[in-house]
Order: C-alpha cells, then sequence, then structure tokens
C-alpha cells in the first residue's frame, strides 16, 4: 500500500469514529461563540441584495447563496464569462476593460442610463473563458495548509519523471495563490471579499470602490447606496461562514469502492489530487493542525489546448489549479466550465500532464473504471 493510500485510509477511518458531516454542515468542534458566528454569517450569505442596499450596477448574482446553494455552500447552475489577454509570457487581466470577471446582469437604472443587460466584452481579449460555481466546502481548511507544503509538492522540472509539474500561483505581490480556478487569490479572506465585489458590485471596508463599466465610469444616480454596501461585521460573519463550512464526511466503502481508491493512486490521480493534507496554526482549535480529505495539491498544472481558455496571473491558458474533489457525489456537471456530464467524461477530458493517467483510466477493465467512478462518488 502508497503513502497516499495509507494517509487518506487513516483519514477516513478517523471520520468513520465521528458523526458523518453532511454537505453544509460547520466544523465539528466549534465553540458556541464560533457557531454563532457561523450562523450570523450564514444570514449574510444567504441575503438577497437589491440595487438599494449596494446591488450592482453590474451583477452576477443577487447573492452568495444563489450560486452557491442547496445548501448554502454549494454549487449553483449559474456560469460566469470571465475575459483576459495573453501574450506571452504576460497576461493582462483587461482591468481597464472591465477584466477579468464580465458580468452578466445590469440594473434597470443602469439599463435605463446605457442601453445595456450586461458588461460589454472587452475588446481586446484573447481568450473567453467559462466558470461554473464550484462548492465551498472545506476553502477555511485549505487556507490553512502552509505554503511549505504546496511548495514541497511542487515539481516544475519534473524531477521525478512521471510527467506532472505542478507550480504554484503568485499573485501581484508575489504571494501563493491557492484559491479561483487558476489559483491565484492567495487568501480565503481575499477571495470572499472579492466575490461580494466582482459578483454582486457590493462593496465593503476591503473594497470600498465599485467597478467600473468596461472601464467607463458608472453613469451619475445609478448606484442609489452609500458605500460601502455592507459593514466590516457582515463582511467578517460572511468570512467566517465559508471559513468555517466542513468539507463533507465521504461515504463509507464497500469491497469496489476501496478498489476504486486504490485504482486512483495507482493510474497517477493522486499525484495531483493529493488525497490528504493537514493544516497549520490557527487560533480556531477545530482548523489547526487538521488533516482533513483534499485531494489536491492547489498548484497549476497544464491541462492540454482542449481545456485551455484565460491566464491569470503566472497561470497560461492551459494552466489550472487542481480542483479539490469535495462533494463529487452531489455534482451533475464537472470540470472548471461544467462541460463534463459524467465523471467518465471529465476523466476523459483530461489532457496535458493528466494525459498519462487518462490513458491508463481508459485501459482499464469496464468493472475497474465501474469502481473508480464509484469511490469518486463517495466523495
Amino acid at each position: 500500500m502508497t503513502r497516499p493510500q495509507i494517509a487518506v485510509g487513516l483519514v477516513l477511518l478517523a471520520l468513520g469514529c465521528q458523526k458523518p458531516v453532511k454537505p453544509g454542515d460547520p466544523l465539528p468542534e466549534l465553540s458556541r461563540a464560533e457557531r454563532d458566528r457561523f450562523d450570523r454569517g450564514k444570514v449574510v450569505f444567504d441575503s438577497v441584495f437589491t440595487p438599494e442596499t449596494g446591488l450592482g450596477p453590474l451583477f452576477n448574482a443577487t447573492g452568495c447563496g444563489e450560486c452557491h446553494e442547496d445548501p448554502a455552500g454549494g454549487r449553483g447552475d449559474e456560469v460566469e464569462v470571465h475575459a483576459t489577454a495573453f501574450h506571452a509570457p504576460v497576461c493582462d487581466p483587461l482591468a481597464q476593460e472591465g477584466g477579468p470577471v464580465i458580468q452578466q446582469h445590469s440594473t434597470p437604472a443602469l439599463k435605463q442610463a446605457l442601453g445595456i443587460d450586461a458588461e460589454p466584452f472587452p475588446p481586446s481579449a484573447t481568450a473567453r473563458a467559462m466558470r461554473t460555481s464550484p462548492v465551498v466546502f472545506g476553502r477555511g481548511l485549505l487556507d490553512l495548509v502552509p505554503d511549505s507544503v504546496l511548495l514541497a509538492y511542487a515539481d516544475p522540472g519534473d524531477r521525478n519523471h512521471d510527467g506532472v509539474k505542478g507550480r504554484p500561483n503568485r499573485f501581484a505581490d508575489g504571494r501563493i495563490g491557492r484559491f479561483g480556478r487558476k489559483a491565484f487569490v492567495p487568501t480565503l479572506r481575499e477571495f470572499n471579499a472579492g466575490a461580494f465585489a466582482a459578483e454582486m458590485s457590493v462593496t465593503s471596508p476591503e473594497q470600498p470602490t465599485e467597478e467600473d463599466i468596461g472601464g467607463k465610469p458608472i453613469p451619475a444616480g445609478v448606484d442609489p447606496a452609500a458605500d460601502p454596501e455592507i459593514t466590516q461585521a457582515q463582511l467578517d460573519f460572511a468570512d467566517d461562514f465559508v471559513r468555517f463550512l466542513a468539507p463533507p464526511t465521504p461515504l463509507k466503502l464497500g469491497q469496489d469502492g476501496r478498489h476504486g481508491r486504490d485504482l486512483f493512486s495507482q493510474l497517477g490521480c493522486a499525484s495531483c489530487h493529493i488525497p490528504t493534507l493537514r493544516t497549520g496554526y490557527s487560533p480556531v482549535p477545530a482548523l489547526a493542525n487538521r488533516e482533513f480529505a483534499a485531494y489536491t495539491d492547489l498548484l497549476l498544472h497544464d491541462m492540454g489546448p482542449d481545456l485551455a481558455d484565460i491566464c491569470l496571473g503566472l497561470a497560461t491558458p492551459a494552466d489550472f489549479r487542481t480542483e479539490p474533489l469535495l462533494d463529487l457525489r452531489g455534482a451533475e456537471h464537472f470540470l472548471h466550465d461544467g462541460r463534463a456530464t459524467t465523471l467518465e467524461q471529465a476523466i476523459e477530458l483530461h489532457g496535458g500532464e493528466g494525459s498519462a493517467a487518462r490513458d491508463r483510466f481508459k485501459t482499464l477493465s469496464a468493472a475497474d473504471r465501474a469502481a473508480l467512478v464509484g469511490f469518486l462518488k463517495s466523495l
């Protein structure tokens, strides 16, 4: 048995001794005060914004819970549009033209002023990307995996000659990124505050300035709410809600599922989808020094030209962060843009650094393929 197999087995054994955590549940062992913050944050997360309370004038959703729903923190059926310009080796996020997130809806006041239903697509873009809304379970744990752990998994020179060359993305200031499909945002806090601004155009004390309209100023009179449109306390509560969402407990495996888990490692899937990670220090004991089923290395990998779309930071169009395999049993679409409708399709669409594992999967017998997929559906 390999080290990843032993590690994930021990974690799942420990989880089996606890009450199963369902999608949308808070982390076990939160204090009463932390659980109260989780509950109060869910109220903010589930809030529906209007133009009078800060929505827009451009937006993708009227609240966090519109995209991350059923339960709160889960996936939704919305598909976003992103755009950047890649002129190798430079990536331009097109902030001067409204990028990289291109909002798909406008408030009535903005439509009356400019006659637009959505933000104009940037004329300088070299690619358009579609993005589904992933679950945000377990993100507080992913936030606390030390950078040193991620760097230890990086192998940009392919020293072990397995064809897998994970590398970190980095934010504009040089910090290691880990959130978003391109792993550009370094911390969960920044990602959450940025989501209020980018998805709902709701300003906060940490992002107090409204986004523009395709690079042009917002017309006077179309944004009735004073900035910032949510308070620091509201942002803090929403951040704690996401931070304290637990990764769901994987389902108990039978013999076929355990065989599928072994195949997952043998095929090389676990080279990128690292089964378990461990957090570092946190003032919240429920988050500190916790080993958990993550199935990601949070690094960038070249997934080949067929999946390529936009760039972001150091990520080229073909580079994507390894997706954490959490709550797969609740998913109906897979990959960053939802193009795959089955797990088999998702595996077979892996290219680039995922090609070898994909090709091994294709050689499996029907029974072995079913066992591997059955294991994935337990997550």
